[in-house]
């Protein structure tokens, strides 16, 4: 196999060519997370017969010009494809792949760039989908603690510093508190001339819609712990392509490398492997036309069908305190934190099923209905769904979060989204739902006074008042034990 260095279009890109004449399929990854961190990646995929390319996007690492994130990638990517299929290596046949901002990097080339660039397959994994959809979640509600670890780390630089917000927040615990947002990158000490920038990205949806006219086959890749979930699975619905595939299971956003708690052993794929087998296949139109794909079920050892989906189950809820409560943003209910105070003004509403009679498998979306009232012009209503083990173990399932400008003292019926679930739950098992008005740090603080909250300088206190008649949790529960499937089987089929 031989690796070698290239400059395509100014951009530093390393190749790893197959043993043998050629020429060859390739496979192009596109990353601004350091192309040499691939070169194992390319080994695995030279060793499977495929010319495997990684850049550096521009304005990162060895590749010169200036870093804007999501602007420049549908170009440079064309100018890459353009001289990879010009290359006497290259049999003309592409893959894009990547993971994060890199598989951002692959949907812009196979949706954005022009024909004759685009690739014949996609591998998306945990994807990106843009600034807005990465920036807030699909209510508006700003993602804090994510953003400002990306931004600090690899924000308006060449290079990247996986540890400044970890290093920053040793310094100085409180730092995600101070007020405005905006003003993080002088408490982080050195410029960010882009971070203001992200907040003012709002259009949301754009590379979702712009799937349906894809004409290559997709493989979508997510994790149910993974913050771009409910992306990964929209991408995979709306793909307009001769075939798609997903597969997701109990992972975070670094896949089998970062498991969840309810992972099992059985939960464990060669996704390189996979992804090469898959790729094969793709390229060669032997995949059945349509969606298909593979759902690990988390605490369980089961493999399901992608297309399963529970059918409403509402479990008994009983309101345990702060029907009444405040929503202060000076003490908000902390994202890192799973305890729930007993003194003091309540601040949050708190709920709990009885023990489960049976085991209980939880296969899609998931949503919180409520009939609640806020004593200010603006406020967020979070919903976070909590697993309490017989032996008194918690575990947070799902959380979801709203922003609401509902008049005044006046109730409001509304749902909050919970996100997809892929769950086992054990019987004895009790659920404990708790609404708040904050999910800090993972979110912004509402000030409650309507102003922006990324710009905002003064915090107000919200009364909040919750119907516990009216509210109802409601869960896609299968009725039946489901039928296992094989996930390789799946995705190959």
């Amino acid at each position: 196999m031989t690796p070698f260095t290239a400059a395509v279009d100014g951009l530093a890109t390393d190749v790893q060519l197959p043993d043998g004449d050629g020429p060859f399929p390739a496979v192009l990854v596109r990353t601004p997370y350091d192309r040499q961190r691939h070169r194992a990646e390319l080994r695995g995929w030279a060793r499977r017969g495929f010319a495997a390319v990684a850049q550096d996007v521009r304005g990162r690492h060895g590749s010169p010009g200036d870093w804007r994130p999501y602007e420049n990638e549908a170009a440079d990517g064309a100018a890459t494809a353009h001289w990879i299929r010009q290359q006497p290596w290259s049999d003309g046949v592409l893959v894009a792949s990547g993971g994060s901002y890199a598989a951002h990097c692959a949907l812009v080339l196979a949706l954005d760039a022009p024909e004759g660039a685009r690739p014949d397959a996609v591998i998306a994994a945990v994807p990106a989908l843009g600034s807005a959809e990465t920036a807030r979640e699909s209510s508006g509600v700003e993602r804090l603690a994510s953003r400002a670890g990306w931004w600090a780390a690899h924000g308006d630089r060449p290079d990247s510093d996986e540890e400044a917000l970890a290093k920053a927040l040793a310094r100085d615990p409180g730092l995600l508190t101070h007020l405005p947002v905006d003003g993080l990158p002088g408490r982080l000490g050195r410029d960010l001339p882009s971070w203001p920038g992200l907040w003012r990205q709002r259009e949301r949806g754009r590379l979702v819609a712009r799937a349906q006219e894809a004409g290559m086959p997709l493989l979508a890749v997510g994790g149910h712990h993974d913050h771009f979930t409910e992306d990964t699975v929209a991408l995979w619905r709306r793909w307009g392509g001769p075939s798609a595939r997903l597969l997701t299971g109990p992972w975070g956003h670094g896949l089998v490398a970062g498991p969840g708690p309810d992972a099992e052993p059985g939960h464990r794929v060669s996704l390189g492997d996979l992804y090469a087998r898959w790729a094969r296949r793709a390229l060669a139109g032997d995949l059945a036309r349509g969606r298909r794909g593979a759902v690990g079920l988390g605490g369980s050892r089961l493999w399901v069908g992608a297309g399963l989906e529970g059918a409403p189950y509402a479990p008994v809820l009983r309101p345990m305190h702060g029907i009444s409560f405040s929503a202060d943003p000076q003490r908000p209910v902390r994202s890192d934190e799973l305890t729930v105070p007993t003194d003091g003004t309540p601040d949050r509403c708190l709920f709990l099923t009885p023990p489960l009679p049976r085991p209980l498998d939880i296969v899609g979306d998931a949503e919180v209905r409520l009939r609640a009232t806020a004593e200010t012009p603006s406020a967020d209503w979070a919903a976070r769904l909590v697993a309490v083990s017989p032996e008194g173990a918690a575990e947070r399932l799902a959380v979801g979060i709203v922003r609401r400008a509902d008049p005044v003292g006046r109730p409001a019926e509304f749902a909050v989204p919970l996100g997809r679930l892929a769950r086992r739950l054990a019987a004895g098992t009790r659920l404990r739902l708790e609404l708040a008005g904050h999910h800090f740090p993972a979110h912004a603080r509402n000030p409650h006074t309507g102003d922006d909250p990324v710009t905002a300088t003064r915090l107000v206190a919200s009364r909040r008042e919750v119907d516990p008649a009216g509210v109802a949790l409601r869960l896609p529960v299968l009725r039946s034990r489901p039928a296992p499937t094989d996930p390789v089987q799946e995705v190959l089929r």
